[in-house]
């Protein structure tokens, strides 16, 4: 049986730019450039985007023509469209590097085989990537994603072993912020 794809948010589309269906376009890839490289983009109500030409404007911005979209009414309409491509359209990591979205899903464990939760997101508020992991009680938990908390990741048997630093999983936060007694 073959495995689900999964869709990988490339970029989103903002305000329409000039008068001939240009539009400001958020890069989320390495090269802004490159979301032209991974042929059509699609967004989640199943509409198909070509890129026809695009420029850099600035850091991770673009301005992009799409086919089909020819004036500023049509451009205006897509305003917070988010682009996205199949997982199998991009090249494999690089050694110690992972995409998020390989990692989102995983079960976590302990080094001692305790059951931790699941990863349901990657966060990175301005230093390390963090795991968001959602505890089976709800509560949510951010596990460094270094080498030392996280030395094993099994993709084949679909998890993540961890060795928790000391207090870790005692810190555990309920969804809604306020913490455990």
């Amino acid at each position: 049986m073959a495995e689900p794809q999964k869709s990988i948010l490339i970029a989103e589309i903002g305000a329409a730019h000039g008068v001939r269906g240009e539009v400001r376009v958020k890069a989320y890839t390495a090269d802004p450039l490159g979301i032209a490289d991974y042929g059509p983009l699609n967004d989640s109500r199943g509409g198909v985007f070509r890129v026809k030409s695009l420029r850099h404007l600035k850091d991770d911005m673009l301005v992009v023509a799409f086919e089909g979209v020819a004036d500023r009414t049509a451009a205006e309409k897509l305003t917070r469209t988010k682009l996205y491509i199949d997982r199998s359209a991009l090249p494999p990591p690089e050694e110690d590097e992972f995409y998020h979205a390989d990692l989102v899903g995983l079960a976590v464990e302990t080094t001692a085989g305790e059951p931790v939760g699941t990863v349901v997101a990657v966060a990175n508020f301005g230093a390390d990537d963090l795991l968001d992991v959602r505890r089976p009680d709800g509560a949510s938990v951010y596990v460094p994603f270094t080498r030392a908390v996280v030395p094993t990741l099994d993709f084949v048997a679909g998890k993540a072993i961890i060795e928790p630093p000391e207090g870790l999983l005692e810190d555990a936060r309920e969804p809604d912020g306020e913490g455990t007694p």
